[in-house]
């Protein structure tokens, strides 16, 4: 063989090799057939060249009734100048089975291009004939084409439910499916079922309607997949399940009416689209309730479970947060699966519960993973013990019960410790805690200077402070009742004179009246004048000055005179006025006034109150002296220098016992007990520094340096307990209260109360409007004002003389339930530093209350008192 040889048989083959790949034959055919049923075979041969010497025969018990039958269609496209060719064969056999059975179809072959391709073989089933029922191949045509009318089995839809009778909590499967032996040509209304009572998940949802071959009552129907849900009953009861719907447009073949022409033999049919409507019935399925009994471990699971645990970390450090991973796996209602409930070291801090599922999407199958972050707050050796699991299963119809294996935890203690404040201080343990940023700062520095005494009373409603409330009453009156016998004294000059006003007036209008017999216009209305104002001057002590409209009115009213009275004398002081510069207005006007004044005088003399003279009273400020409290120097000096030299050197273990031997030789004071709170800290013991820092400000509230080293050490404290919020106003009271103590607001009380009773003497013995008004209103705000001062007074030594308050001692203490160590349940841990509050004790317990208002018992020997 030559080379030229060699290359064209080269080129030959691989020019051949394109056309064999791309030539194939398909196979489109039914997986099941009714006996004595037609049925069409259609082999698709598609390549770029046409098929030639096609092959295949029928298998025994299956007979050929049409073909086969031949169809050929190519097509050419150009692209970029690149011609392709493609041809596509159809070979089409009408076939009928004979007898029942499963038929192995055999291959069918071509030649391409001289090579020879094949089919794959397939499977076609046959069932017996049913009765009464004409049905087609999967497109509904017969015989070469021929088609029937639909009736009413030819189209139906059905709705299957995988259990009739369940338990609460137990999946069932609904399958809602379209049969059919005629065609389809679209759909309209579709209405899906609602599941009242359960709990629903879609598994299946196509969205092409793809139809096979199905079996039924002995009938072959083209079936669809609709829809397919996983439902898990949430009561017991019977459920109801509402039916299906929809519309389906149906292509139906009926005969055209006669025309009497020679083509009625070729159009006698024709094509109609038909609108029928099909639905399913409805369902009930019978949901059982979960028997009694169930176990405490049991949080709803119903079916088959396994369940396993671990931690994420089995060894960390204080304060290090970790994690418990629990993970429940199986068959049943896996989405809908709660947390089970763990039991923590009493010590651990637990957060939110975290899940995450990995289940198929039915949600019936699988895993689902429950996460308990926690954080150890002490250190030690921990054991988790096993977790129990209950769960339902349907199959054995009783409670079944998992368990874990108990789990190891070691926390060791944080070495982290933080140098804070000036150099020379000593060093706090930085506490990773939340809400708690502020811990770069330090305590305030000890007092160098104190004054010792024994404890000391309040004064604050005291003996001594009633008896001198009482001695600034007594006084009062006896000045209220002296001051006024001698303004009654000075007033005699004075109630002559009113005594006479009336008769004064009535002379002074005869004159007047002399004038009106003259018809002397003006003399008249001027001598009407001058006795109205002297009745005025006399009648009611008003100078010249003061003689107003207004002053005169408001004097007559404020002596018992009538309005109308007190406006009829105004009113004929503003007619003497006026006649005094106006025309005459004749001799009637005239005498019409004068017996107007006479009448006017008469009711306001018969009608004015006797009420006793006000005198203008000159009042002194009361200087009232107040004992001081004095505290005596105790011969403690000695231990108190040593305490403080101890401390300035560090020797925080040495002044501590100097200080607390002043303590316990009965010796008190706000900076003996600051000093102490300061030195138990720098020692390390952060309980007794809260102990002592409160004692301090129960004797002192308003000690900022007190406040200060507590708020600091408080935040050291493991325990975070939010209060329960508090009325605002009330916050502002207290936080007032404690800008002085309560001695000096006793002190303030006592001098408001007696401005107050000063202030009630000027209102009562002033002899002018002004004063009388300042008086009044200065003695009520100094009244309120002593009620502040009392009030701040007295809650401070409420407060400091109380015996509700203690501090946890202990670096953990347990609080239970009851005040019992074995049967009482352990409701949560305390550590050291902890304020709580006393509400009882009971054999060596006592009941305490949180700043939250959580309550249990603790041990006594845990707390100590403040």
């Amino acid at each position: 063989m030559n080379k030229r040889t060699l290359i064209s048989l080269v080129a030959a083959v691989l020019m051949a090799v394109p056309a064999l790949a791309q030539s194939r034959i398909d196979v489109q055919a039914p997986n099941m057939v009714e006996e004595g049923k037609t049925f069409n075979v259609v082999f698709v041969v598609e390549g770029e060249h046409s098929p030639s010497d096609f092959q295949w025969s029928a298998p025994e018990g299956m007979e050929v009734r049409w073909g086969p039958q031949k169809g050929t269609s190519t097509s050419v496209s150009i692209v970029n100048g690149h011609t392709t060719h493609s041809s596509k064969t159809t070979m089409t056999y009408v076939l009928m089975p004979t007898r029942t059975g499963t038929f192995q179809m055999g291959k069918a072959t071509a030649k391409v291009s001289g090579n020879t391709i094949s089919s794959k073989s397939f499977m076609v089933e046959v069932v017996a004939n049913g009765a009464g029922t004409s049905s087609g191949s999967g497109g509904g045509r017969q015989d070469g084409g021929t088609t029937s009318q639909s009736t009413a089995k030819e189209l139906f839809l059905t709705m299957s439910v995988s259990k009739k009778n369940v338990m609460v909590g137990e999946p069932v499967t609904v399958t809602l499916k379209l049969y059919r032996t005629v065609d389809i040509a679209g759909f309209e209304d579709v209405t899906f079922p609602t599941f009242n009572g359960f709990w629903s998940q879609e598994v299946a949802t196509p969205t092409n309607i793809e139809f096979h071959q199905e079996q039924v009552s002995g009938h072959v129907y083209d079936a669809a997949l609709l829809r397919q849900w996983v439902l898990i009953p949430q009561k017991a009861g019977d459920l109801s399940i509402d039916p299906a719907e929809m519309v389906c447009l149906v292509s139906q073949v009926t005969r055209r009416a006669p025309t009497g022409t020679i083509f009625d033999h070729f159009n006698d049919t024709q094509y109609v689209t038909v609108r029928k409507r099909i639905a399913t019935s409805a369902q009930t399925v019978h949901v059982s309730a979960l028997p009694s009994g169930a176990p405490a471990s049991f949080s709803g699971g119903v079916g088959k479970y396994t369940i396993r645990a671990a931690v994420s970390k089995d060894s960390l450090r204080t304060h290090d947060a970790a994690s418990l991973l629990v993970t429940i796996s199986g068959k049943g209602n896996v989405s809908l699966l709660e947390a089970p409930a763990i039991t923590l070291p009493p010590d651990f801090e637990a957060y939110d519960v975290k899940s995450s599922s990995d289940t198929d999407r039915s949600g019936t199958s699988g895993s689902r993973t429950f996460e308990y972050p926690f954080i150890p707050r002490s250190s030690g050796h921990f054991v988790l013990p096993p977790l129990e699991y209950s769960f339902f299963d349907p199959d054995v119809r009783r409670y079944v019960t998992v368990k874990t294996d108990s789990l190891r935890i070691d926390v060791a203690r944080t070495q982290g410790v933080a140098q804070s404040g000036t150099a020379g201080s000593g060093g706090t343990l930085t506490i990773d805690r939340q809400g708690v940023k502020n811990l770069g700062e330090d305590i305030r520095f000890i007092r160098t200077r104190t004054s010792l005494d024994t404890p000391r009373p309040f004064f604050a409603a005291s003996t001594l402070y009633w008896v001198l409330a009482a001695i600034l009453l007594v006084i009062s009156a006896v000045l209220y009742f002296a001051l006024r016998k001698l303004a009654g004294m000075r007033a005699d000059v004075e109630g002559s004179r009113k005594r006479r006003a009336t008769g004064m007036a009535l002379r002074r209008l005869k004159e007047a009246g002399d004038f009106l017999k003259k018809d002397l216009y003006t003399a008249f209305y001027e001598s009407l004048h001058r006795s109205l104002l002297g009745f005025v001057s006399d009648k009611l002590s008003m100078d010249m000055a003061s003689q107003t409209k207004e002053n005169i009115e408001s004097a007559l009213i404020q002596r018992g005179v009538k309005a109308d009275v007190a406006s009829r004398f105004t009113a004929l002081l503003d007619a003497c006025e006026y006649a005094r510069y106006a025309p005459d207005a004749g001799h009637d006007a005239m005498d019409s006034h004068y017996h107007e004044a006479l009448d006017t005088i008469t009711l306001i003399d018969s009608s004015m109150k006797k009420t006793a003279p006000r005198a203008a009273s000159a009042l002194a400020i009361l200087l009232l002296l107040v004992p001081a409290m004095h505290l005596g120097a105790q011969p403690a000096d000695s231990l108190w220098n040593k305490g403080v030299e101890a401390y300035s050197q560090g020797d925080y273990e040495l002044a501590s016992a100097s200080w607390n031997a002043i303590a316990e030789s009965g010796m008190e004071s706000v900076e003996l007990y600051y000093n102490l709170g300061n030195a138990c800290f720098k020692d390390g013991n952060l309980s007794r520094a809260i102990l002592w820092w409160e004692r301090a400000r129960k004797l002192d509230p308003s000690d900022r340096d007190v406040r200060h080293n507590l708020e600091f050490a408080e935040a050291q404290t493991q325990d975070r307990i939010d209060s329960v919020p508090e009325f605002f106003l009330r916050t502002w009271l207290r936080k007032a209260s404690y800008l002085m103590r309560s001695n000096v607001w006793a002190v303030l009380s006592l001098l408001l109360f007696a401005l107050a009773l000063a202030m009630l003497l000027l209102f009562l013995l002033g002899s002018r409007t002004a004063l009388r008004r300042t008086g009044f209103f200065t003695a009520i705000a100094a009244f309120l004002l002593c009620l502040a001062c009392f009030g701040f007074a007295a809650g401070q030594k409420r407060e400091a003389q109380s015996r509700d308050g203690a501090i946890v001692m202990q670096p953990v203490a347990s609080v239970k339930s009851a005040p019992s160590e074995d049967s009482a349940t352990s409701l949560f841990v305390l550590h050291e530093g902890t304020k709580v509050k006393i509400v009882d004790t009971v054999s060596g317990y006592t009941l305490v209350e949180l700043a939250d208002g959580r309550q249990g018992w603790i041990s006594t020997k845990a707390i100590e008192i403040i």
